[in-house]
């Protein structure tokens, strides 16, 4: 009898547990997904946002496995986005750079 008595004094006499506490959001994933969006959605600057971009998201990528922070699929998405907009923007440099030169050594041999 004596041991339930201890027993119901020490549960109710303990202070409660701590609330579980959300890890934050790591704010850099989300400048990095804002820039890998924005890196697709405007013309010519976007490829230097897309470098922004990626570069920010791998820092995020290794603050968030260092801190155990939240954020990891925002990180990911900015890095692909930005992927995807500098691999866009160097192929069409690369087919105007092509163009350019086919046009312009087509018109060494015109019989005009």
């Amino acid at each position: 009898m004596e041991h339930r008595e201890n027993e119901v004094n020490r549960y109710y006499n303990d202070s409660p547990p701590p609330p579980y506490v959300v890890p934050k959001t790591n704010s850099k994933s989300i400048a990095a997904l804002v820039l890998g969006i924005l890196s697709i959605m405007i013309p010519y600057v976007g490829l230097l946002i897309g470098i922004v971009a990626i570069i920010i998201a791998s820092v995020s990528l290794k603050e968030i496995k260092n801190r155990m922070e939240q954020g990891r699929g925002l990180a990911i998405a900015g890095l692909v986005c930005g992927i995807i907009s500098v691999a866009l923007y160097l192929l069409l440099i690369a087919f105007v750079l092509l163009f350019t030169f086919a046009i312009s050594s087509s018109d060494m041999y015109s019989t005009y």
